[in-house]
């Protein structure tokens, strides 16, 4: 009895890992500090001048990471993928072990715990995000994000998917979208939610034919997928990190609407100057210049999105910041109402 007590007791609980991976002298570079951020998929330990990611044993509708086996894939999608747009920044997995007496450490020997996702430190003051609250991004900076941009998309192949296939996935997270914006706990104002809703329903029913020519034409690639300001570093080289690496089906989107997400996201920072720049370098770069209808298709659908995931943060057992998610959920459904205005051409155009 006492064997089988001390075995089930050797499992590392994640509570342990955590307190271990806060712990300045458990890393072999020997930071000054740790400073720890919990996100909703991971514990982030920054230390020095290295990040290293560690993966909750989370399960959602879109992920499963309860298994050691699924963590580490996990991670090694996270490098390789972030490594197309930061090759520099993503330097590996990093196995966290325990010994045989139960320590945990970083390298050295013993069975495997769990895995780490390592990173590079990049100065958060230089994202796009932080530059255009500080009133420092200029339109020299956007063109780098759009020669970037551009190369990168370039570069990827049309992806083998259906027409039916994205128009089904639209349908599915609007049908999500619209049940957690009318869900009576988040106390919306019903009126302004039907209006945004019915805008969405419109431009989805003018999208749909465009939508089945682009995936015809090849235009859907293998792309970021969570492309935000935080994501994006200003340095040199451009950097951009944290691509969307747990879903294949999400990363299959057209560069538009990966370019909508940004501006929008711009838009929502005060920079609504950024999607024109943007839209207007990637049409010359790309050679392509998909119809205002379906940029305000995209721009619809993302900032009811967006609206969506700011309120779910309401429903966590622990709300952290509860006064921020209902007002930034507020300003999304807003946001999607300027859509045709937001995506419009330049005159003569």
């Amino acid at each position: 009895m006492a064997s089988q007590a001390s075995s089930a007791k050797a499992e590392p609980t994640l509570a342990e890992k955590v307190r271990f991976l806060s712990t300045p002298g458990s890393y072999p570079h020997a930071p000054d500090g740790v400073d720890v951020v919990e996100t909703h998929m991971s514990w982030v330990f920054l230390a020095g001048d290295r990040v290293f990611k560690l993966k909750k044993p989370v399960r959602y509708p879109f992920l499963d990471l309860r298994g050691l086996d699924r963590r580490a894939a996990n991670v090694r999608a996270e490098t390789r993928l972030n490594r197309r747009l930061a090759p520099e920044v993503y330097l590996g997995a990093l196995a966290l072990r325990q010994t045989a007496e139960g320590a945990l450490t970083l390298g050295g020997t013993g069975r495997v715990v769990d895995w780490l996702v390592e990173m590079r430190r990049l100065p958060l003051e230089e994202t796009l995000k932080a530059r255009i609250e500080d009133g420092r991004v200029s339109h020299e900076d956007i063109a780098r994000v759009a020669e970037t941009l551009v190369a990168f998309f370039a570069d990827l192949p049309g992806e083998d998917i259906s027409g039916e296939t994205v128009i089904t996935h639209y349908e599915q997270e609007h049908e999500t979208t619209a049940a957690v914006l009318c869900d009576p706990q988040f106390a919306l104002d019903p009126g302004t939610v039907d209006a945004a809703l019915r805008g969405f329903e419109a431009a989805f029913a003018r999208a749909r034919p465009i939508l089945r020519e682009r995936v015809a034409a090849g235009r859907f690639i293998e792309g970021h997928g969570d492309l935000r300001p935080q994501h994006v570093f200003l340095i040199d080289p451009l950097t951009i990190i944290d691509c969307l690496e747990f879903s294949h089906l999400l990363r299959t989107i057209d560069p538009f609407e990966e370019i909508v997400f940004l501006g929008l996201e711009c838009a929502q920072l005060g920079a609504g100057w950024i999607f024109p720049a943007l839209r207007d370098r990637l049409a010359a770069g790309l050679g392509d210049s998909p119809p205002p209808a379906l940029l305000a298709f995209y721009w619809r659908y993302r900032a009811l999105l967006r609206a969506r995931f700011a309120l779910l943060h309401l429903a966590e057992p622990v709300v952290r910041t509860p006064g921020k998610w209902r007002p930034l959920a507020q300003d999304y459904i807003a946001l999607s109402q300027e859509a045709d205005l937001r995506t419009r051409p330049p005159e003569g155009r």
